[in-house]
């Protein structure tokens, strides 16, 4: 065993990450948080995200090979800048009212964010051991949603007195601080050079062809594990934007839409940090901690929903250029203790369900395989079908979609993903492997010499252990 170097201890390394996703993402989600970007009319914003999800489908899909032949440095600094950029065109947007250099804008963040978030999806599945990955979940989940709190005391502090589209200072701090995020994925160690804390390395096979990577991230469509979690993936930013816009962007005013991010991003660093020690838990067995994770996260879906159900009864839509909401008194100001209290305090139990189903789909790939570069694909298809789902959710709230059909369609997916994680805890093991040691165990099972090639058929007629971490599924 090495001497393991604290800079480029994987420990480190996932800090330094955390810092990087808390200036880029952490900023753009607490924009996002205020619906519309924090405009009055979301319509820009929301044609700019559909904008940039459906540009995330496609840079998703090839950012695994780009991740691997180019670096996670290069690629997180690019897409760093692009967050940055989404933010500064909203003060265009302020002073011109036209869109279209906000939704040029998206599409642009679209391709950045597909290959910033394939290697933020793979540092983070590949870098721990398998019974520290709920533990480094938690040290990038509380500095990344840290950024979401930051970012609304910026929106808070910048608006406390300003009611209406959010100010120049307000988009400008965001900016500012994106572009230091950006500058900090300079700071980055190869992935080959990072040590675990064992002293082990990371495995990372060299991309030749990124098309021939892009074809095998494709391939994983034909994965029965990943059909079964496709549904999860889909609705995991889907519910972002009933909860930014028909919920907080609509009901609440400017100062306390930055108030709430406060506590919805806060809320989620508590969350993040208590279940994911459940998910490490060495009492129990990882097939056990997995379902209980499911079972944990499907109950604080239906309590947040059903709360979610009752005070939608109670209005249909938010403030627009005609006029203010038509909930009850008006937009909720948190002065008004006696109308926020339970209006904030369901805001953020939305962040706690966002923190609970984001760490068990990150944990439950991780349990995959502990392979680099198929952890680079599998966060690559991740986030395409991530994206779709998000693309999809926005055009909802553009297109004007009532704000009680996009509760129920939300609510549905959500409960029909849960049961599908369900099923596919039960097929969990307690180890996963690495592509070399799969390899290995196939050589073995099949007779094949060392050295000599295994190919694929060999691995359905020789293979009776589980795959990568999971029971071979049942033949049908």
């Amino acid at each position: 065993m090495g001497t393991l170097l604290p800079y480029f201890a994987s420990r480190t390394q996932i800090i330094i990450l955390g810092f990087v996703c808390f200036g880029c993402p952490g900023m753009f989600n607490a924009l996002n948080g205020t619906g519309g970007g924090g405009q009055v009319d979301r319509t820009a914003g929301n044609n700019a995200n559909t904008a940039l999800y459906v540009c995330f489908i496609f840079s998703g899909l090839f950012g695994g090979a780009i991740v691997n032949r180019f670096g996670v440095r290069f690629t997180m600094f690019f897409g760093g800048i692009m967050f940055a950029l989404y933010s500064g065109s909203y003060i265009y947007i302020n002073h011109t009212g036209n869109p279209w250099f906000t939704i040029w804008s998206g599409a642009m963040l679209g391709i950045g964010a597909g290959v910033f978030w394939t290697a933020q999806g793979m540092i983070m599945m590949s870098y721990p051991l398998e019974n520290e990955k709920g533990k480094f979940i938690t040290i990038f989940w509380v500095i990344f949603n840290l950024g979401g709190v930051i970012g609304g005391i910026v929106l808070l502090a910048t608006n406390y007195n300003h009611e209406g589209p959010l100010s120049d200072a307000a988009y400008g701090a965001f900016l500012a601080i994106e572009v230091c995020g950006a500058l900090c994925a300079l700071v980055l160690a190869p992935p080959s050079r990072v040590q675990r804390t064992d002293g082990s390395g990371i495995e990372i096979q060299k991309v030749e062809n990124i098309m021939d990577d892009a074809l095998a991230i494709l391939r994983l469509f034909a994965d029965p594990r990943m059909l079964v979690l496709i549904p999860m993936m889909f609705s995991s930013n889907f519910y972002y934007s009933y909860q930014f816009g028909p919920y907080n962007g609509s009901l609440f005013t400017t100062r306390t839409k930055g108030f709430n991010n406060i506590w919805y991003w806060g809320a989620q660093m508590a969350t993040s940090f208590a279940f994911t020690r459940m998910l490490d838990h060495p009492a129990l067995s990882r097939k056990a901690r997995a379902l209980t994770g499911v079972v944990v996260t499907f109950c604080v879906v239906n309590a947040v929903w059903g709360g979610a159900l009752h005070m939608q009864s109670r209005y249909t839509h938010g403030a627009t250029n005609a006029g203010q909401t038509d909930y009850p008194g008006g937009p909720i100001d948190f002065m008004q203790t006696s109308r926020a209290v339970g209006p904030c305090i369901l805001y953020a139990c939305m962040g706690i369900q966002d923190a609970l189903w984001n760490n068990m789909a990150y944990w439950l790939l991780g349990t995959m395989t502990n392979d680099a570069t198929r952890l680079a694909r599998y966060a690559g298809f991740y986030k395409a079908i991530q994206s779709l789902g998000a693309a999809a959710s926005w055009q909802l709230d553009a297109k004007n979609v009532a704000f009680k059909t996009q509760l129920v369609v939300n609510w549905a997916l959500l409960d029909v993903s849960s049961v599908l994680m369900f099923y596919l805890s039960f097929k969990i093991q307690s180890t996963a492997v690495t592509y070399r040691e799969y390899e290995h165990q196939i050589a073995e099972k099949a007779g094949a010499s060392e050295g000599s090639a295994v190919d694929a058929a060999d691995v359905a007629a020789a293979i009776d252990t589980p795959l990568c971490g999971y029971e071979s599924p049942t033949p049908a």
